[in-house]
């Protein structure tokens, strides 16, 4: 299913022959399920560098392989009758707000204006 939505890769790249793009999925996917940095990354599970698989993770995304495999498996799983929306949620971080025309004001980065206070009886 991931296959055919990764693009291909360039007939005269640089450098030495690339990584399957099977072997990286499996490295990326070991260093997210590990939670590990990209650099612990075993070389001899034969995935390539962590280097490597992180470089083949940021190109898949920029060409939205991810989000283009996400709409696919959300159909099949509707087309099933196995997808339940009734407990969605969004998360607000990630959702534009609408000003609706209205000026927002910023509170963050002013100074604050000097104002002289009075003393404290204590």
């Amino acid at each position: 299913m991931i296959e055919p939505l990764l693009p291909p890769w360039p007939e005269r790249s640089p450098g030495p022959r690339p990584v399957p793009d099977r072997l990286c999925l499996q490295g990326i996917l070991f260093v997210l399920c590990n939670d590990i940095a990209w650099q612990l990354l075993p070389r001899e599970l034969g995935f390539g560098s962590g280097q490597t698989c992180w470089r083949r993770l940021g190109r898949w995304q920029k060409a939205g392989v991810f989000d283009q495999l996400h709409r696919g498996l959300l159909a099949e799983l509707n087309a099933a009758g196995e997808l339940d929306c009734s407990r969605a949620c969004v998360d607000g971080s990630h959702v534009r707000a609408k000003k609706r025309g209205r000026r927002h004001r910023s509170v963050a980065g002013r100074p604050a204006q000097e104002r002289q206070q009075a003393p404290l009886d204590l």
